[in-house]
């Protein structure tokens, strides 16, 4: 039977006391003591939710610099290729701001054009003590503003000292390296506690060359003028630098804890080989402030946090900066600039900035009722402020500042409720509804100068429309899971998920060919406008888990979820069409193979799909140890209603099957990662298809008391691969007027790539 905490707590109470005063009175009078044996009570997983502790992740976490990528063998999770530490998670087709992330309960968000800096960056892999995704049906508590899931990733809790143990101080200290790309790093952590405080503070950095490629995908040649050669394999913008630090205080007394976290993140680089700039900086500093209560009526847990994003883009080591006619010409910094490398004239590159602040209050509160049922109610406050300028360089991009987004604001306002029931032992049910309201808006803004006809009218257009908007967004989840038998559970719901445009779809204004290249969060090389009369989509969900285990769930399992989704108002994409601007002229309605502009609009679309996984052991407790195969296998596929079109960056059929074999402190595995052809692609943005592919992968790890070994090698046989989802390449060269960015080369995987980490606590 399922209990709440408390009551959980109070029964294991009473328990051991009725088991110590029944063993006394035997002792007296001399009453046979009688054994009682039962099998192992399975606690039931949260509704339609996947679950990864620590333990689960250690041996991913020497091969990888990037959060996001742990969660790839979580079924229906793929990734949408980014930096080398912020690529995007997609769950069922869905990704970025359709999905909600919280890291350690702050819901944060990309303070970029091009999403630079998603959720996930601020979290270094060493950092997660757990992963929790809900994939489509997301219960209310856990899930607003998003249509496609949630992702939960925290750090470990804070530890505190056992009674009469005194003072208790422990630490981890890791190192990893990787041969593909030099990649090299390192964690510590530290804890001092009592039985009241705790104390702990921990480290990571992180830094990469380029990465190289299976083979030769471009041409070798500068990537810019006297600035570097790249080899014909080297996967140009592609290093980066990372460092995270946080520091957390706690206190509890009795059934109450209070946790401060002050957090630090510096990245002075890391490169975009699917954008046409990099980030040359990204500062932020979090303030996390947790309370967690027991009482009488039930469970309380409050936070309120803050975020402070600093961020700029530049063009990088291997991206030229856009020469022109603007000899003589002041730059940001007041030096005149001058030509070179047998330029005609210069520009000194083309600065961009953003700067996000994020504050949040949550609320939440677990009541039990009568019959094991559980009431949770609460609500979330958001209030985010953004601000997108450019300063001026030249070629045209002078004498004023361009300001993308002055003053943006968006502000969430929140209430749900959630009723979860056991009607008997076969089943369980979650109903839940939440009410939230959207406002946003928007100071106004300028080009570079007001002598071009396009700022002047586009800006004059979009300063004399009404830009402030409200949304009031339903959601609505019912999820049922009937368990006829120990070896069979079935789970079934539906979903009304809203989410509400960001600030960039909404407000983004210019049609300028520079402007529209800066707003892509998609990585496929297109420039993108906003649309102020975008709508919130509505995305309608039906699920269903098949899942077979043995009783105790720890030997062999097999799960299948199929699933369909209606969405409404979907923003995608039309081409741009502009009076003002001849890049939204006739050309651009009509090319195939060249890169083009595009408006969010709101449109009608459907995805359908299964997720099939599985583990199962192949032999136990021989000579050579025991051995167990696991298994995940995904397909989706998108369809825009209105056009007929095909949906963008929809992964095509893939699967992973892995072999593990344990023998003492041994682990060692064996996975295949298998990618079909993507041939069904978005022909409004040129989409381009990929070719299958197959790879193989090899990890080994040793663990002692203290010490923990890993070794491994990723794409053992050196493939030459592109990713359906890694975007168009941009790693080089004149990216802004596109010579030396061609339509059609993609960003292909990395390499061959040898790594070895180890972990050591003390």
């Amino acid at each position: 039977m399922h209990y709440p905490f408390y009551r959980r707590r109070v029964l294991l109470t009473s328990l051991i006391a009725a088991s110590i005063n029944g063993t006394a009175l035997a002792e007296e009078t001399n009453i046979p003591t009688i054994s009682v044996t039962a099998p192992t009570l399975v606690e039931t997983q949260t509704l339609n939710s996947t679950t990864l502790d620590k333990e689960a992740l250690q041996s991913l976490v020497p091969a990888t610099s990037d959060t996001a990528s742990l969660l790839k063998n979580i079924p229906g999770l793929n990734l949408q290729g980014s930096g080398g530490v912020s690529s995007l998670p997609v769950i069922h087709g869905l990704a970025d701001d359709r999905l909600r992330i919280k890291v350690n309960g702050m819901d944060l968000i990309s303070a970029c054009g091009n999403h630079m800096n998603p959720a996930l960056s601020y979290i270094d892999p060493t950092n997660v003590g757990s992963i929790t995704t809900f994939a489509g049906i997301t219960p209310v508590s856990v899930g607003g503003d998003s249509i496609g899931g949630t992702i939960l990733v925290d750090s470990a809790d804070p530890e505190f000292a056992k009674a009469g143990e005194g003072l208790l101080t422990k630490g981890e200290a890791g190192a990893f390296y990787r041969s593909n790309g030099n990649a090299n790093g390192g964690n510590l952590s530290a804890t001092i506690a009592n039985e009241t405080y705790s104390l702990t503070y921990q480290a990571s950095t992180a830094t990469s060359d380029n990465y190289t490629a299976g083979g030769d995908f471009k041409a070798a040649g500068l990537a810019a003028a006297g600035r570097g050669y790249l080899s014909a394999d080297e996967v140009g913008s592609s290093k980066y630098k990372s460092t995270n630090q946080s520091l957390s205080l706690a206190t509890r007394t009795d059934n109450h804890m209070v946790e401060l976290t002050l957090g630090l993140q510096d990245i002075p680089y890391q490169g975009w080989t699917n954008q046409r700039m990099d980030m040359t900086g990204n500062d932020s500093e979090q303030i996390n402030l947790r309370y967690e209560g027991d009482f009488d009526w039930g469970k309380l847990e409050t936070r309120a946090y803050n975020e402070h994003t600093r961020h700029r883009m530049q063009f990088a080591d291997d991206k030229l900066y856009w020469y022109g006619s603007n000899t003589g010409v002041p730059t940001a910094d007041g030096e005149v600039c001058t030509p070179s490398g047998g330029m005609t004239g210069c520009a000194a590159g083309m600065p961009m900035d953003t700067e996000g602040d994020n504050t949040g209050v949550v609320v939440k509160a677990d009541i039990p009722l009568a019959n094991n049922d559980l009431l949770r109610v609460g609500g979330e406050i958001q209030q985010y402020r953004l601000d997108d300028w450019w300063d001026p360089s030249g070629k045209g991009m002078w004498p004023d500042t361009f300001w993308n987004i002055n003053d943006g604001e968006r502000d969430r306002f929140a209430l749900f409720a959630e009723w979860e029931a056991k009607l008997n032992t076969q089943w369980q049910t979650q109903l839940g509804i939440r009410g939230e309201q959207v406002t946003m808006n928007t100071g106004e803004v300028q080009g570079y100068n007001t002598t071009s006809a396009d700022y002047l009218a586009e800006s004059t257009a979009f300063n004399a429309a009404d830009r402030k908007k409200t949304d009031n967004n339903i959601d609505l989840t019912a999820l049922a899971r009937y368990t006829p038998e120990k070896t069979k559970t079935i789970e079934v719901g539906f979903a009304r998920k809203t989410r509400s445009p960001n600030l960039y779809e909404r407000y983004t204004w210019s049609t300028g060919g520079m402007a529209m290249r800066m707003i892509n969060w998609a990585g496929d090389g297109n420039g993108y406008v906003g649309n102020l009369d975008l709508e919130p989509e509505v995305a309608n969900t039906l699920s269903a888990t098949f899942d077979w285990h043995d009783a105790a769930q720890n030997k062999w399992g097999f799960k299948m979820t199929p699933y369909y989704t209606y969405i409404q108002d979907y923003i995608d994409v039309e081409r741009c069409t502009s009076t003002v601007n001849t890049n939204c002229g006739a050309a651009n309605q009509t090319v195939t193979d060249a890169y083009v502009y595009l408006q969010f609009v709101n449109q009608s679309a459907s995805m359908y799909g299964i997720d099939i996984s599985g583990h199962f052991p192949l032999a136990e407790n021989t000579a050579y140890g025991n051995f167990t195969a696991r298994g995940i296998l995904n397909y989706v596929r998108g369809k825009n209603e209105t056009t007929g079109d095909n949906l963008y960056n929809i992964m095509p059929l893939n699967a992973r099957l892995a072999f593990e074999q344990q023998k003492d402190n041994w682990t060692n595995i064996v996975e295949v990662e298998a990618v079909g052809d993507k041939t069904d692609v978005s022909a409004v943005r040129n989409e381009v298809a990929t070719k299958a592919y197959g790879l193989l992968h090899l990890r080994s790890s040793y663990q002692w008391k203290k010490v923990r070994l890993d070794v491994g090698i990723e794409n053992v046989l050196d493939k030459l691969y592109n990713h359906p989802l890694g975007g168009a390449y941009m790693g080089q060269g004149k990216t802004m007027s596109g010579t030396d960015v061609p339509w059609g080369v993609l960003v292909p995987g990395m390499g061959r790539s040898i790594y070895a980490g180890v972990n050591v606590k003390f």
